[in-house]
């Protein structure tokens, strides 16, 4: 049995905030890396993982939108 600590107190913020906006940060990252894959998927004519990284890309700005309000929600309450 493990047991966690909270470590806002190093960082001044809350894990579960911390958390929050460094899954919102991830998957902005994450879009802005895979649009490079689907350039070189382009360049190489590979229309296959050019689809794939699409797909992926869309859920990354689907997971930083949904992080984004959720952030905004909280910080305006």
């Amino acid at each position: 049995m493990t047991t966690s600590s909270e470590t806002g107190n190093v960082t001044g913020t809350k894990d579960k905030d911390y958390d929050l906006i460094w899954f919102t940060e991830a998957c902005l990252d994450n879009a802005l890396r895979l649009e490079t894959y689907i350039q070189d998927a382009e360049r190489e004519g590979d229309s296959d993982l050019m689809d794939l990284f699409r797909r992926a890309q869309a859920d990354s700005r689907k997971g930083a939108e949904q992080g984004k309000q959720m952030l905004g929600r909280r910080l305006s309450s």
